[in-house]
């Protein structure tokens, strides 16, 4: 690292930048790639004018240096005690505290904003900061203000936490400004170094000394300015100690010194610091760095007696001062600037040499004339910047007061923790270690010291000077008790055995970023090295990271029952106890159907073992076996699929991964059988259970809830009704066997394809009307909808559900009802279902944009709410969970559904295939309510429905296997000539609006975009197409077709559709781009 001060207007400075630029051959104007660079991306003149000024030190040739020679140790810097004079309560409304807030910890293992690690109980930095400042605001009836300077890295999760727990200071538009980001510079010409794979290591953070570009670009300077605040204090958002203090703001105040920087005395520990002195040639105060030390200085850089003080990095800015600064000197601070030499992808040891420039806010304190600085208190710098401070700070040497950690009663001096700095190097080991997630107690610890890798814990409790080993290559625990001035060798102590973690080194994978239904790919791949070890370990760091309670929480682990299942389960349970997890429910036989895993989630008690996820083994409806694909996806808490914010740190993970963390002498447990396997550490210090449980019943018990089963059993004991049930030999036939035979009392037969098979029986699992053939002909129904007419002895009803038994296919005799048409008639007969019916009925319905609008009829005319989402069950969970999760509008009960034969409701967040069965058998069983009556049918009721509400001719086309470069160039090109296509007229359409659908989610504000392209037609009619994000291999491009008609109801679909699918090959060019003649499916 070096550092170099430069001033454009220095002509010393000005001839040694001109003799450097003639030794090298360059030309000074080579900024101006990176003004333009800079430009382009968005930033302002004041960034740009920071960076200028770094990159003009760069190629000056300056050394940078500061001999001992030039300055003086700094001295007779006062101290706090000996000159605080009180406080003034008025100068609190002329004062904004700003915290830096835009590093990632990324030094502890983290990836999230430093600020949001869990320090103290269940408070993080920013919880204890926030309390902090609404503890002043009450206590004082001051609105003291509040500011953070978030990194684009940091903001997003930053401004939810506050969202989230601390909306008044949320709904302040001043809450933030973001820091900026500067180039990287090739070291080998000085331009702007170019990475076109990944532009986005192109860019890195200009450090903290960005506060004050950041501060006059953002507008905020001059905005605070003008609401009268003259006082800003500065720290770290990592540094606890840095609070407002009002002794500090008067004497501050009352110095009317432009900026003041706290300063602490140094110890033996701080030797190697940066230190304040005094330059010779002006008596300024400045910062001299290590790397600013002539090596010949070494020693009296290091000397505590001579040089006495360092900075906090807690600052004092009088703000009318920096505004006068930055006027007289071209909007800039001039500070010295930080090279660092790295590569320009930063994984990538061969990738482009470069220079990243950046400054520190500190150095400041030279740029302001008539700066000063004040000695505080050690307890002002409390910095969190490795595991031995957080181990400290979350024992019981500290506790919190007034929402500020101090040294518990009795302590004048906290204890010296020194952890392996190996062992406890990540927040992740550090935890990893700590039995319970508990620190031990350290309150009468004058010294701690662990060498090699000790699992602690609150039952620990040290007193004097103690010192434990552990040379083995397994962690050892430390078992319960009191330790006293004594020394602790672990080294032969038993071991975790079983529960033995084993780091396995492992490398990013590319490709596993998880879909909206999880990561879906070639069963092959799943098997290769550790592609299926990477997406669940990332999973688990994830979750931790985002503190899901693993330890004392249940895991679900369940599937469809494909090819690779049971393997899969295995290596999950074992990298499951690696990570923390101390009980997990695996399904018997690992046979699960995803809205069945939702149930047991939500359901499955007693409380205190209450699920925190599930991993799901399935690619739903795509084809399984060793050649086919395979699946993986987590649900929740709440029993629905991941959210997006979950699901992208997911896949970070994946990117970064460099060990997955397996308990390898894990026994591997007999999932045929159902009972519980406890598997205990050596040591006994651990013991994980793992229980096997039934998949069936708990989804079979939540349905008897949802529907009156002695209804519908009146309706199945009519003789002329008959129905049939095909499970393609996915997951649903357990279910069906356990509820149409054993509690509705249907004979075995009325039960097609109900074993399910590691392939489906060679099938491909998805109830429509191409591949659920059995049915379709036991339906007397062709590929097209249209009755085979000669058919005989057909049932009245049939249905069908895939690989994992979310989606469901309703059929009459002779007669297809649509999805669309299907969740339409459901929500205008929800009464029918005593789970409706005796909460009031529903208050909304939902539906993908994709799905035809036939619902939007119902819910007008029965004055529902109505949502349109992106595809994706997670959108409509966000719906059911506004109240209970997001504390906002009630909108159940809803009904829900998906164009892609997906129905369900909130009594599981997911789809739910025997849902949308039972709901139907309900709405027949009310229409047949009177035995002598004739029997009225699928047909007569799907048709009754038209009559009231006209009808939504619709289908989809589905196009599977296309090349996905191609698939992306054909939806990039729609996209592009969205606005040229809007009032287009093509053939007998005109287009009203052509659009990219866009989402803003009225639960939690997340936006989605890219969700589909859609053309509208002046007469209601629409296109849609979509890339589907749930194929295996290759791209799915889904075309949906729709019009409305009010008076004509008997036509076939394709007789009223075919002209818009001209329309929408015309629009697409999809057989120029694709090659493709004909759809795979059509539904």
């Amino acid at each position: 690292v070096t550092r170099l001060c430069w001033s454009a207007k220095s002509p010393r400075r000005r001839v040694a930048r001109e003799a450097a630029e003639a030794r090298v051959g360059r030309k000074m104007g080579d900024f101006a790639p990176f003004a333009e660079k800079m430009k382009a991306e968005g930033l302002n003149e004041a960034a740009i004018g920071a960076f200028k000024n770094s990159y003009e030190a760069l190629v000056s040739g300056a050394s940078g240096m500061i001999p001992e020679s030039e300055i003086s140790p700094a001295s007779g810097v006062p101290k706090l005690e000996e000159v605080a004079s009180g406080t003034d309560a008025a100068l609190l409304g002329k004062t904004v505290v700003l915290k830096l807030n835009g590093g990632l910890g990324t030094s502890m293992g983290l990836d999230y904003a430093k600020s949001l690690l869990l320090v103290k109980g269940a408070d993080t930095f920013l919880d204890l900061t926030a309390k902090q400042i609404a503890g002043m605001r009450a206590t004082l009836g001051t609105k003291v203000r509040f500011m953070l300077m978030n990194s684009f890295a940091t903001s997003k999760d930053t401004m939810a936490f506050f969202a989230a727990k601390y909306p008044m200071f949320a709904a302040d538009k001043n809450l933030e400004f973001i820091q900026n980001k500067v180039p990287k510079i090739e070291i080998e010409t000085l331009k702007p170094a170019a990475w076109p794979t990944k532009p986005s290591v192109e860019w890195c953070p200009p450090g903290h000394g960005d506060l004050y570009a950041a501060l006059l670009g953002s507008g905020k300077l001059d905005a605070l300015l003008a609401e009268g605040v003259k006082y800003m204090f500065v720290s770290n958002s990592d540094n606890l100690g840095a609070t407002l203090d009002t002794e500090l703001l008067k004497y501050f105040a009352d110095s009317k010194a432009p900026f003041m920087m706290e300063c602490c005395e140094r110890t033996a520990n701080d030797k190697k610091g940066g230190h304040l002195a005094v330059r010779k040639a002006d008596s300024q105060l400045i910062l001299r760095e290590a790397a600013q030390c002539p090596d010949e200085d070494e020693d009296k850089f290091q000397d505590i007696t001579t040089h006495k003080y360092f900075n906090t990095n807690n600052l004092w800015i009088d703000l009318e001062a920096l505004r006068g600064l930055l006027d007289a000197s071209g909007g800039v601070v001039p500070l010295p600037m930080i090279k660092n030499k790295k590569t320009v992808d930063p994984k990538d040891d061969s990738s482009t040499k470069v220079f990243q420039l950046e400054t520190a806010m500190g150095a400041a304190i030279e740029c302001f004339k008539g700066a000063t600085a004040i000695v505080v208190p050690r307890t002002r710098f409390a910095p969190v910047k490795k595991c031995n401070d957080l181990l400290l700070l979350r024992s019981d040497a500290y506790v919190v007061v007034d929402a500020i950690p101090v040294l518990a009663p009795g302590l004048a001096t906290a204890p010296q923790v020194s952890l392996d700095s190996k062992k406890y190097k990540l927040v992740q080991q550090l935890e990893a270690l700590l039995v319970g997630g508990s620190a031990p107690s350290l309150k009468a610890c004058s010294k701690l010291k662990v060498s090699g890798a000790v699992r602690l814990s609150s039952k620990n409790v040290f007193k004097g000077e103690v010192s434990i080993k552990n040379d083995s290559d397994e962690p050892k625990t430390l078992p319960p008790g009191v330790y006293e001035n004594t020394t602790v060798d672990l080294t032969a102590a038993p071991g975790l055995g079983p529960l033995k973690v084993s780091a396995l080194k492992t490398a990013p994978i590319d490709g596993q970023k998880p879909g909206t239904s999880g990561l879906r790919k070639k069963t092959k791949l799943f098997m290769e090295g550790y592609y299926l070890h990477n997406f669940v370990q990332s999973t688990f760091t994830a979750l931790i990271a985002t503190g899901s309670d693993v330890a004392n929480m249940t895991l679900v682990v369940g599937g469809d029952g494909r090819f690779y299942n049971d393997a899969a389960i295995q290596v999950i349970v074992k990298i499951a106890a690696a990570n923390g997890v101390r009980r997990i429910w695996v399904a018997k036989d690992g046979i699960a159907s995803t809205p069945a895993l939702s149930a047991i989630i939500r359901e499955k008690g007693p409380v205190w073992q209450k699920a925190f996820g599930a991993f799901l083994l399935t690619a739903s409806h795509n084809p399984g076996g060793p050649d086919e694909d395979f699946g993986i996806k987590y649900n929740c808490e709440n029993g629905g699929p991941a959210p997006e914010k979950l699901t992208n740190l997911i896949y970070a993970n994946t990117q970064t991964i460099s060990t997955v963390n397996m308990c390898e002498a894990f026994p591997d447990i007999d999932i045929s059988q159902l009972g519980e396997t406890r598997v205990e550490a050596k040591d006994g210090s651990a013991v994980v259970a793992v229980e096997v449980v039934d998949g069936v019943k708990p989804h079979i018990d939540l349905l008897k809830t949802v529907f009156d089963f002695d209804v519908i059993k009146t309706l199945l004991a009519r003789p002329d009704f008959s129905m049939v049930f095909d499970a393609m030999h996915g997951v649903t036939g357990p279910y069906a066997k356990a509820l149409f035979v054993a509690e509705l009392g249907l004979p075995e037969t009325s039960c097609m394809n109900a074993d399910p098979l590691p392939d489906f029986g060679g099938h491909h699992a998805d109830p429509n009307l191409t591949y659920a053939v059995d049915l379709t002909k036991k339906m007397a129904v062709d590929r097209t909808g249209r009755p085979v007419p000669d058919a005989a002895d057909v049932p009245t009803f049939g249905a069908a559900s895939d690989g994992d038994g979310d989606r469901n296919m309703i059929l009459g005799t002779k007669f297809f009802v649509t999805p669309s048409d299907s969740l339409a008639v459901l929500a205008a007969h929800a009464d029918a279902i005593p789970f409706f019916k005796t909460q009031g009925g529903i208050k909304a319905v939902a539906r993908s944009m994709p799905t035809s609008c036939a619902v939007d009829l119902v819910a007008a005319k029965l004055n529902l709410a109505l949502f349109e989402t992106p595809t994706g069950w997670k959108f409509f969970g966000n719906l059911m969970d506004s109240k209970a999760l997001f504390k906002g509008v009630d909108y159940t009960p809803l009904l829900c559904g998906e164009e892609s034969f997906g129905t369900g409701s909130d009594h599981v967040r997911e789809k739910d295939g025997l849902f949308a069965v039972l709901a139907w058998l309900s709405v027949l069983a009310d229409y047949n309510k009177s035995p002598e009556a004739p029997l009225v049918t699928v047909e007569e009721i799907v048709k009754k429905h038209w009559a009231t509400y006209g009808r939504n001719y619709y289908c989809r086309y589905d196009y599977e296997g296309v090349d996905k470069a191609k698939a992306t160039e054909m939806m990039a090109a729609m996209t592009a000539v969205t606005a040229e296509n809007t009032g287009k007229t093509v053939g007998a359409y005109t287009i009203a609006t052509a659009d990219v659908f866009g989402y803003v989610d009225p639960v939690d504000g997340s936006v989605s975009k890219n969700q589909g392209i859609r053309f509208l037609m002046a007469d209601g009619s629409r296109i849609v197409f979509r890339l589907s994000g749930t194929a295996g291999s290759g791209a799915t491009i889904r075309l949906y077709i729709e019009k409305y008609d009010a008076t004509v109801l008997d036509k076939h679909v394709s007789e009223v559709v075919d002209p818009l699918v001209q329309v929408a090959m015309e629009l697409s060019k999809l057989k120029e781009f694709t090659g493709r003649d004909e759809p795979t499916v059509i539904t």
